[in-house]
């Protein structure tokens, strides 16, 4: 893993020798082609910063550039030598790369933190030297492999927090809550250390809640941010079942008494609370435990752990849910707005297989019920963050320009088999102001508009940070 000339796909390879002879320029686009998930026509642009600090400066320096050429040329010519045979693909224009010493490309993209419409190029990518023509969709496979993650993690966090906070607005009083409504549960169920910091991180965009610590590290390092100056993120003290269960079935309310009295007299403390038998912790133990709960300085969370989210957390007609129990016990206020607010001595989480339609329904079972949308806090798991690909907004870089022998090509492609989503773009872009797509425009009009150089020529030339990136995606707040 320390060589990048090898972060691509093996058809990349000689694609070099398959452009028409004196090719110059190849130009190409990132664009979200189309969504799967039903109300969002748009991604939060976020990643790029990450892609160009960590892998187009930091890996190719260390992984290629400043290793001795023969041994960096060498882990190339093994490797295709290997897979593809002896000599397969020649050497000389890897040696030329080498020589030059940085990825000879200009990227221009929208601002991270900015929202691009479907079928819009959020990013463009094109060589600088002619002699390295080829580099622009070698590059494709690595691009797409670190973007399209960051971006889906963002768009769909900033769902969440769209729902949320249009029920903050219609049942609370304390809107601000939203930015602790969606807490990132995922870590454990990513592919990985650095889907887990690149996902978290995009959590972060929109909340402040997280289990997922790298996630803070990664904001600290890639996007100038500072947990000692900002909240990054921040977290409560929480068990989990082992902890619960090793005293044992028979005394489980000790359990509960000790750490709410004896561990935790006071902040916040999460309890998860369905080890055995959830609504008899809700039914017979909390009543127990009222008197304690409510002399605590701070707030006790049950956490319930399995079962269908929407009827744990808000009930039937018939039956009250969690969040109604936890009303019966121990009261609270009705807000200016007409809903009820839990006392803030008790509160809620809830952390299994939470998804944007459950997430809705939820808050629309609390409205019914009479309760403010902020009684509760959801974890957003992997279940959220893990079950999507490349194709949930259809990302796809694809090349729309060329130059070969001074002649300027528009270049496209429209399978007439396709149902029109892998109909591509024609020629130079620009994306104005408006954030829509202009094609075939001109040198100097592809150079105006929302895509503005990030990278060129091994050179991070515009950089941006956390909190600039929060106040694009939610002005004003």
């Amino acid at each position: 893993m320390n060589h990048p000339i090898n972060f691509t796909d093996f058809y990349k390879t000689d694609h070099r020798r398959q452009y028409p002879p004196n090719t110059e320029l190849v130009y190409s686009n990132f664009t979200p082609r189309g969504s799967r998930i039903d109300g969002v026509g748009e991604v939060v642009v976020f990643g790029i910063q990450y892609f160009i600090k960590e892998y187009l400066i930091k890996r190719f320096n260390e992984g290629f550039f400043r290793m001795p050429k023969e041994k960096a040329v060498a882990a190339y010519r093994r490797r295709l030598d290997n897979a593809l045979g002896k000599g397969a693909v020649s050497m000389e224009h890897i040696e030329a790369l080498w020589d030059i010493g940085y990825i000879p490309v200009e990227i221009k993209a929208m601002e991270e933190g900015s929202l691009c419409p479907m079928r819009v190029p959020l990013l463009t990518i094109q060589n600088t030297h002619p002699m390295f023509f080829w580099v622009t969709n070698f590059l494709e496979t690595l691009l797409a492999n670190v973007l399209w993650g960051p971006i889906t993690s963002a768009t769909i966090a900033q769902t969440y927090r769209k729902i949320l906070g249009s029920y903050a607005v219609e049942t609370s009083d304390i809107p601000e809550f939203v930015y602790w409504q969606g807490h990132d549960f995922s870590m454990r169920g990513m592919m990985g250390i650095e889907a887990a910091c690149m996902s978290g991180a995009a959590h972060l965009l929109s909340f402040t809640g997280t289990d997922t610590i790298p996630a803070i590290d990664f904001l600290e390092e890639y996007y100038n941010a500072n947990s000692d100056e900002e909240l990054i993120g921040g977290s409560v003290p929480a068990t989990e079942h082992s902890v619960m269960s090793v005293a044992g079935i028979e005394d489980e309310i000790g359990t509960f008494k000790r750490l709410i009295t004896e561990t935790y007299p006071t902040g916040i403390v999460s309890i998860v609370s369905d080890t055995w038998d959830f609504w008899k912790v809700m039914r017979e133990y909390l009543p127990k435990l009222k008197t304690e709960i409510l002399q605590r300085d701070g707030r006790v969370v049950i956490r319930p752990d399995s079962g269908d989210p929407v009827k744990i957390i808000c009930g039937t007609e018939t039956d009250p849910g969690a969040i109604e129990c936890l009303w019966n016990i121990f009261g609270g206020t009705v807000n200016s707005k007409g809903y009820k607010q839990l006392d803030p001595h008790v509160g809620l989480i809830y952390g299994d297989s939470i998804t944007i339609d459950r997430c809705r329904a939820i808050c629309e079972g609390l409205k019914r019920k009479g309760f403010a949308s902020t009684n509760m806090v959801l974890g957003i798991g992997s279940y959220t963050y893990q079950y999507n690909t490349r194709d949930t907004f259809g990302f796809a870089m694809k090349a729309t320009y060329a130059v070969v022998g001074g002649e300027s090509i528009n270049i496209w492609k429209d399978p007439k088999t396709d149902d029109g989503l892998k109909k591509s773009a024609k020629g130079l872009l620009c994306v104005d102001n408006a954030r829509r797509l202009i094609e075939e425009v001109s040198v100097e009009e592809a150079n105006t508009g929302l895509l503005k150089t990030v990278f060129k020529d091994g050179h991070l030339l515009r950089e941006t940070n956390l909190s600039s990136i929060r106040d694009r995606l939610y002005p004003g707040t």
